[in-house]
């Protein structure tokens, strides 16, 4: 409660602030602000962004001040419209997760006018594609990830496996077993795979990864048409929920990220579905297991293999009255030369094709190229672009019914009909219909 107020009132006193000094003259930025969901991650990754803000000052003469940001996205969501809904002439800069374009649309800069082509080509095209609105580039991408399988190489080699799980039914068979052999030679609180249950963002990929990839859609369709409710995606839920407490632990419906990254890092799972960037920061000297595991695509279903993108760049507001030195900020932060800086001693991983094959951070990962290339095979997108504006409202529903199937209040059947009926009121206008709102809303 006290962190939710402290944030509040930092937004309230950034309106007030930006309201202010709304109707006065441009004048060259001698600060920026930058509001950033990364910098809750923990003084690590604000150490890292301190001296690069630090270099960029050197370089400049801009000094940079952050502002803190909620820690979950339909969170951080909800301040980023707040502030910019006020018209606040701060923060000049904010965070973007990859599914915030489509939701702020009207709210941001488009960057091409301010940034060589060059740059900007230079990133994954899918990253520029999925900032990209209405043929506006709305932010500039500084980290990607993507969700990936981590897995002991040390215990599948010790029941007799070659290779990682191709399938989710080998992953069962194998979590299974591995389960079994180690409780029975003592570990009794050991499980076989972790991962993101809790009724957060965080489900809303993990519940996409499963029916994506038993062909399942992704909650709607290109044209804004309700999809959930088929026997695919119902079929994938409740294999999920058969792990809970067969498999994965009966906690795991309350656990995000860290949750199921500390259960493995303790070496209590032979298995964890968790974000690509997390693999650096495992292989460090530090790590408890960082010569015991390995990293591989998620497991194959019906369909193929589905992986959600994850990862951000950085958006100028459009009510940021120093545009032209904000632009040099997010080109500095999302630059080659500062993602490799950034990169040698952290988890994230380049949005820059070329940087995979850098000495200096291949010296830290070797397997870099491997990770370039898995993260070519599978990679979807949530239905954020579709859903404009009320993507939080059509996430929020789906990871809450997907939930419930999980806990088994309900069977997948039933909240599959429930959730489709839910969101077809939610996205339809009366007289004017859900694919007309929505393609107003984007």
């Amino acid at each position: 409660m006290l962190r939710r107020f402290v944030l509040g009132l930092i937004c309230i006193l950034v309106v007030f602030a930006g309201q202010a000094c709304h109707d006065s003259e441009p004048t060259p930025a001698k600060t920026l602000t930058v509001i950033d969901q990364g910098w809750i991650a923990g003084t690590d990754y604000q150490h890292r962004l301190n001296e690069a803000v630090a270099n960029f000052t050197r370089q400049t003469g801009i000094s940079v001040e952050f502002l803190p940001a909620p820690e979950t996205a339909l969170e951080q969501i909800a301040t980023w419209h707040k502030l910019l809904e006020g018209g606040a002439n701060a923060p000049d800069i904010y965070g973007m997760d990859v599914i915030f374009p489509a939701i702020f649309a009207d709210d941001f800069l488009d960057l091409r006018p301010y940034i060589p082509e060059q740059e900007i080509s230079a990133h994954f095209p899918e990253l520029i594609t999925n900032n990209t609105v209405n043929d506006r580039l709305l932010a500039l991408p500084a980290k990607f990830s993507e969700g990936m399988l981590f897995y002991r190489v040390d215990l599948l080699r010790k029941y007799g496996y070659k290779a990682p799980p191709k399938s989710w039914q080998d992953l069962e068979e194998m979590a299974g077993r591995i389960q079994a052999g180690e409780r029975a030679s003592g570990n009794k609180d050991f499980w076989g795979f972790v991962w993101q249950g809790a009724p957060s963002e965080a489900l809303t990929c993990n519940a996409l990864e499963w029916q994506l990839s038993e062909g399942g859609g992704t909650i709607l369709d290109d044209k804004g048409n309700v999809t959930v409710n088929n026997p695919r995606a119902v079929a994938a839920w409740e294999r999920a929920a058969r792990w809970v407490g067969s498999i994965s632990p009966p906690g795991v419906i309350t656990y995000k990220e860290w949750d199921a990254l500390n259960m493995w890092r303790a070496g209590k799972a032979a298995f964890m579905r968790n974000w690509a960037s997390w693999y650096i920061t495992d292989r460090k000297r530090d790590s408890p297991i960082k010569d015991r595991f390995d990293v591989a695509p998620l497991p194959r279903g019906s369909a193929g293999v589905a992986t959600i993108l994850g990862g951000s760049g950085y958006g100028i507001s459009r009510h940021s009255p120093h545009p032209q030195e904000a632009a040099r900020l997010v080109r500095f932060l999302s630059s080659g030369d500062e993602q490799v800086r950034r990169d040698r001693d952290a988890s994230d991983l380049p949005t820059i094709p070329g940087l995979y094959d850098a000495p200096e951070l291949l010296a830290v990962n070797p397997n870099l190229p491997r990770l370039r290339e898995m993260f070519r095979e599978g990679v979807s997108l949530r239905p954020a672009r579709t859903a404009g504006t009320m993507y939080p409202e059509v996430s929020r529903a789906y990871f809450e019914a997907v939930h419930t199937v999980l806990t088994r209040k309900k069977s997948g059947g039933e909240a599959a009909r429930e959730l489709q009926d839910h969101l077809q009121r939610m996205l339809t206008i009366p007289a004017v219909g859900a694919n007309a709102d929505l393609e107003h809303r984007r």
